[in-house]
């Protein structure tokens, strides 16, 4: 379902001042020095439409590297405690083989103590290899059955330490390079919204006022957008009853051709579970954005999808990239409350639909998690609906 973003139709350019023909003449050269000063300033300067483009772009980019900065994170996670468990198994091991040959050394001191020399457990202690000693069927031949089983237990308990010991170390370097993607994530987004940041701290007064009515304006046609598609899903709904109704009283061949054409709706269950996510998210309501955040106090748009769907029992990834493939896509008509909206060629945005053309999310850095028109961002900017439970 993925389609690509509509640019965005420039606004209207400020007109430049223009001064009258008759003062133009009478100030020539002071405006010609002035100019001299200025010119290369001014023209250098971008438009606010060329500004808002850049900062929308930034911000864009600034959500597609918080998304790799999540998954990097969940992966070091994971690598983290699957090396601390391999830790510990190699520690227990460790203390196991030690034990083992600790046997061995009693039953080496005490063919020692007997006069036998240089005994045979001896020899295999310190030994290189001790497997190839272990090996040879004349030394087998003359250890004791418990003798036996203590160097079967060592050799054992060698082998598995060893193994164990392998795994720890190449767990480590794959936690060393999970936590430096984590580092150069977290660098990309710190630099995209400082960009962004800057761009927008050299806006004038005039400008920011401008880029507000832009802005307010992207809001109502998002709105109208959203009501139109409230009204759509509304005569929709009226269908399936009248076709309900109609096969319930022995009519159903006047609905069957609709009926091949239309998913059929999400079941109660779903509903109740989505009652719940969408109660959590309504209380999130007001909470900031901040980026790799994952709750309480605040979100990222993924983190909050996230653990709306935990309040209601259901377990879904982390990032956008997975949890756009953790259930069922349908058609945008056809999406219902609870179902996850994603946004963008590379699936860098989530929103929970509400109904109505409506979503809760959490937007971008400098906003608060809130409730908006599905088509906040354009028609084109949907990537799909997916119901994920």
């Amino acid at each position: 379902m993925a389609s690509h973003r509509k640019s965005r139709t420039p606004g209207t350019r400020v007109a430049g001042i223009r001064t009258p023909a008759l003062a133009t003449a009478a100030l020539t050269s002071v405006a010609l020095l002035s100019q001299t000063a200025d010119a290369a300033p001014s023209d250098d300067k971008p438009s606010l439409e060329e500004v808002e483009k850049k900062v929308d772009d930034l911000y864009r980019q600034a959500e597609s590297a918080t998304e790799k900065y999540n998954a990097a994170k969940e992966k070091t996670a994971k690598q983290r405690k699957r090396v601390d468990t391999l830790l510990d198994d190699v520690a227990q091991r460790t203390q196991k083989l030690n034990e083992a040959r600790e046997q061995l050394g009693s039953y080496a001191a005490a063919q020692y103590r007997t006069g036998a020399g240089v005994s045979n457990t001896a020899t295999f202690l310190l030994a290189d290899s001790p497997q190839d000693v272990f090996d040879q069927n004349h030394l087998m031949s003359r250890m004791t059955g418990r003798q036996k089983e203590a160097v079967d237990d060592y050799v054992t308990q060698q082998s598995e330490t060893m193994k164990k010991r392998k795994e720890a170390t190449e767990s480590l370097e794959t936690l060393t390079e999970s936590q430096s993607d984590l580092k150069t994530a977290k660098a990309t987004v710190q630099k995209k919204l400082a960009d962004a940041r800057e761009l927008m701290s050299k806006l004038t007064a005039e400008e920011k006022a401008r880029l507000a009515a832009i802005e307010k304006k992207k809001q109502e046609e998002a709105a109208r957008k959203a009501a139109e598609l409230a009204r759509q899903q509304e005569e929709q709904r009226k269908a399936q009853e009248e076709a309900a109704q109609q096969e319930s009283g022995g009519s159903s061949g006047s609905s069957g051709s609709s009926g091949s054409t239309t998913p059929p709706a999400a079941d109660s269950s779903y509903a109740t579970k989505a009652e719940k996510a969408l109660a959590f998210a309504r209380a999130q309501i007001g909470k900031p954005y901040v980026w790799g955040a994952t709750g309480p106090g605040s979100y990222d748009c993924s983190g909050l999808t996230q653990a709306a769907w935990k309040a209601a029992g259901v377990t879904i990834p982390r990032t956008t990239y997975d949890q756009v493939d953790a259930g069922t896509t349908v058609p945008v008509a056809q999406a219902q409350p609870g179902d996850l909206v994603f946004f963008y060629d590379d699936i860098t945005h989530v929103g929970i639909y509400i109904g109505n053309g409506m979503m809760i999310h959490a937007p971008k850095p400098g906003t608060y998690v809130r409730e908006e028109s599905i088509y906040y961002d354009g028609e084109s900017s949907i990537h799909s609906v997916v119901r994920p439970a």
